[in-house]
């Protein structure tokens, strides 16, 4: 059974609900920020609380693997709106004429060719800095459901620059 999160209800709604209130947990807030790996972050206790709350101890061991990825983005993301990753990678807001893509073409597709869970999460954390929001839940169920038709979907929601502007 594939997971799937939505804002208002289920587990969508307790993932959601945690990282909300990641601003008055400091503490852990910082502890997952410095985790290198989704290895490390499986290994914290935050990550652990947050997996009991969810009742995800049955989970598939890449599920679990690709949660942790969840949860050590998430961690970065200050602010939530209703862009997709790709959009938030592709645009500055307010758009200027001219604008340059905070992550860039070449960084962007160096992100789709992530292969497995660790290389995508390095990828994440770099490109991270560089995106001021995006849509929480989007971004969760991407990373958890990470292969060629997320990569696809990111790939025509990034909006590349004209060739003109370069």
């Amino acid at each position: 059974m594939a997971v799937y999160f939505t804002k208002d209800e289920g587990s969508g709604k307790v993932l959601f609900d945690w990282w909300e209130n990641l601003d008055q947990d400091r503490a852990s807030r910082a502890v997952l920020r410095r985790a290198s790996s989704p290895t490390e972050i499986a290994l914290l206790p935050a990550y652990q609380r947050l997996c009991r709350r969810l009742g995800a101890l049955n989970w598939k061991a890449w599920e679990r693997d690709r949660f942790a990825v969840v949860v050590g983005v998430l961690s970065h993301i200050k602010a939530n709106d209703a862009r997709s990753p790709a959009q938030a990678m592709s645009k500055h807001e307010p758009v200027k004429p001219g604008d340059k893509p905070p992550v860039s073409e070449l960084r962007f597709m160096r992100l789709l060719d992530s292969p497995d869970p660790d290389s995508l999460f390095s990828g994440m954390r770099r490109v991270l800095p560089l995106m001021r929001s995006v849509d929480v839940i989007v971004l969760a169920n991407d990373l958890m459901h990470w292969g060629d038709a997320v990569k696809k979907k990111w790939a025509y929601s990034y909006e590349w620059p004209d060739e003109s502007v370069r």
